[in-house]
């Protein structure tokens, strides 16, 4: 089939940048980055340590990259790290760990949409009786992409925080998607980071940005934190160039965040009315839509093909397909998108199978 425009879901870390951030782009003041002494790089790191609260930031290439520098920097060679068993630092980032630090994941099943609960937190941190494996480290991630892109409650997040503090071991808080959560629940960035030891912040997701995430904590961790970005092989030169794009997304990408939430919720109702008991809305809080295919008679992966055939492009999950919300989808193009939807459901030419109930339990 040929089709006029593509339409992209697959994540929000495919938007263009913007002509405001590539005209920052073409104008930075830049210098060498190893030398710490890009001007631009310098204000951006700057502007996260006040967002933030915290004393120091480093910006880096990737929220992966921070995410395992960090991780390095809190956790011994063969002890743990507690997460909630989906996290994407101990799925899509544990080979990774393995390779650049020997560190090992002990998984916390979430109760809800990924979000851990104090008393099953507190009881990974118990002791070990025999004194043999050692938790280092609890990592949150918020929102929750598996969970459905869940924003977590700032109070929640002190609570988890006060037992990791209990137990003397660090919170890190794995922000890829913060910027969402705060504009879902209204918390700060400083009020979720007054309750972390670290976190990171992704500028190139919702945000925009066409590259980087920046860490924050205190002066020494920081310290470390450039330490290894040089031995990991990150010591990027002129950085600023791209430090400018993200210093725009700062200005201009919180605030247009809802109107992604608000096509999100727009799509899931669609998909709702289309495929009943595939998507129920109320569970669409940002960004991230998933709707459980079981019972249509394709799989996922059929699915995003059929969907692709129509110009729009998703991506999978066991049972159910994903798309994300962001600045580069407008509403026209989520009606576009539900009618695809529509034409493809005529396209089986049978009639389907109720998925159960919004697919999966929680999680």
């Amino acid at each position: 089939m040929i089709v006029d425009e593509i339409i992209d879901l697959r994540s929000d870390t495919v938007t263009r940048p913007t002509d405001a951030m590539r005209r920052a782009m073409a104008r930075a003041d830049v210098g060498d980055d190893w030398y710490g002494d890009d001007p631009t790089v310098n204000r951006l790191q700057d502007r996260v340590a006040e967002l933030t609260g915290k004393p120091a930031a480093a910006f880096l290439p990737t929220g992966t990259l921070c995410n395992q520098i960090a991780m390095h920097a809190f956790v011994r060679s063969g002890h743990f790290v507690v997460c909630e068993a989906r996290s994407h630092v101990c799925g899509m980032e544990s080979h990774s760990s393995a390779a650049l630090s020997g560190i090992a994941f002990r998984r916390v099943q979430a109760r809800s949409h990924g979000q851990l609960a104090a008393d099953d937190l507190d009881r990974s941190l118990a002791p070990d009786p025999y004194d043999v494996g050692h938790v280092d480290l609890v990592v949150l991630e918020n929102t929750h992409q598996l969970g459905g892109g869940w924003p977590m409650p700032v109070d929640s997040v002190a609570e988890l925080a006060s037992v990791a503090a209990a137990h003397r071991v660090p919170l890190y808080l794995d922000g890829a998607r913060l910027f969402n959560a705060c504009a879902a629940t209204g918390a700060t960035v400083a009020e979720y980071a007054a309750h972390s030891d670290a976190l990171m912040l992704s500028l190139s997701k919702g945000m925009g940005a066409p590259i980087g995430s920046v860490l924050a904590g205190d002066a020494e961790f920081i310290r470390e934190v450039r330490r290894l970005k040089i031995l990991f092989g990150a010591a990027w030169r002129q950085a600023g160039s791209v430090a400018a794009a993200g210093l725009v997304a700062l200005d201009e990408g919180h605030d247009r965040l809802i109107s992604d939430h608000e096509n999100a919720r727009r799509l899931a109702a669609g998909i709702a009315e289309i495929l009943p008991g595939a998507v129920d809305p109320s569970e669409v809080p940002t960004n991230i839509v998933f709707a459980e295919v079981s019972g249509t008679g394709w799989t996922p992966r059929q699915w995003v093909a059929r969907l692709e055939s129509h110009g729009i492009l998703a991506t999978s999950v066991p049972g159910r397909v994903r798309m994300l919300t962001h600045r580069d989808v407008t509403t026209a193009q989520i009606d576009l998108v539900l009618a695809a939807w529509k034409r493809l459901i005529v396209e089986n030419g049978s009639s389907f199978a109720s998925p159960p109930p919004y697919g999966r339990p929680r999680g």
